[in-house]
């Protein structure tokens, strides 16, 4: 029992006459104070992927509230009024039941916030290859579950739909991605880190590849006008 007492305590030195108020340690607020500060940081550390789970989750909403404004109207609308970004997309996966609103720009800042349209590649359904990216861990954390033939609904920002579907799915460095934006056809690609279980950045993407059914994205979305007569 003594190996896991202080030597300060009365068992493990000699025996006293009769118990004495032992003097309390000039140290011990201080220690309480980190200890609290441990546990406080430890709590944050925590936290912290809450907080990016409910961030995403309630830009996601201000997102889709300012899609449907782009839709109604025609004009871009700013999800909030700081934003330096806005609504360009909608991307949904039937057969998952999942969805996400596609910012304009991938940068880090977009990209907390929703999936990005990559920088210099066409809208989803023009000749070329449109590109979408998002994090592994909130919007396109989906990603590990799509599949060779599942459709991909793309709605644009001028209201047109454009149907994929999924022809394969590969992992690249970032670097040697092997895209091709101006590549012959209508493609779509969407981009996420990998693996998925990672923690850490690194330097692979998983790209899920797809062609458009409906080459010309000449379908009004029921979204914007309604189903048609």
């Amino acid at each position: 029992m003594s190996a896991t007492l202080p030597l300060s305590h009365p068992l493990a030195g000699q025996r006293q006459a009769r118990p004495q108020r032992q003097p309390r340690p000039r140290g011990r607020p201080r220690l309480r104070v980190i200890a609290l500060l441990l546990i406080l940081a430890g709590l944050g550390l925590a936290g912290q992927g809450v907080w990016i789970h409910a961030k995403a989750t309630l830009a996601q909403f201000l997102l889709d509230r300012a899609f449907a404004e782009t839709l109604a109207t025609g004009e871009a609308a700013k999800p909030w009024p700081w934003a330096d970004t806005w609504p360009v997309a909608r991307i949904d996966l039937p057969r998952l039941e999942k969805s996400a609103i596609a910012l304009a720009g991938s940068s880090g800042q977009a990209l907390a916030f929703g999936p990005g349209h990559v920088e210099d590649t066409p809208e989803a359904g023009e000749p070329g290859t449109a590109v979408y990216a998002a994090h592994r861990d909130t919007h396109f954390r989906f990603l590990a579950d799509v599949k060779v033939g599942d459709e991909i609904d793309v709605t644009r920002r001028d209201g047109r739909r454009v149907a994929f579907r999924v022809t394969g799915t590969r992992v690249a460095t970032w670097d040697v991605s092997g895209i091709d934006p101006q590549a012959p056809g209508r493609n779509l690609v969407l981009a996420t880190c990998w693996p998925f279980n990672a923690t850490t950045p690194g330097p692979y993407r998983y790209l899920v590849e797809a062609e458009a059914v409906n080459p010309a994205p000449n379908a009004v979305a029921e979204a914007a006008t309604g189903p048609r007569p």
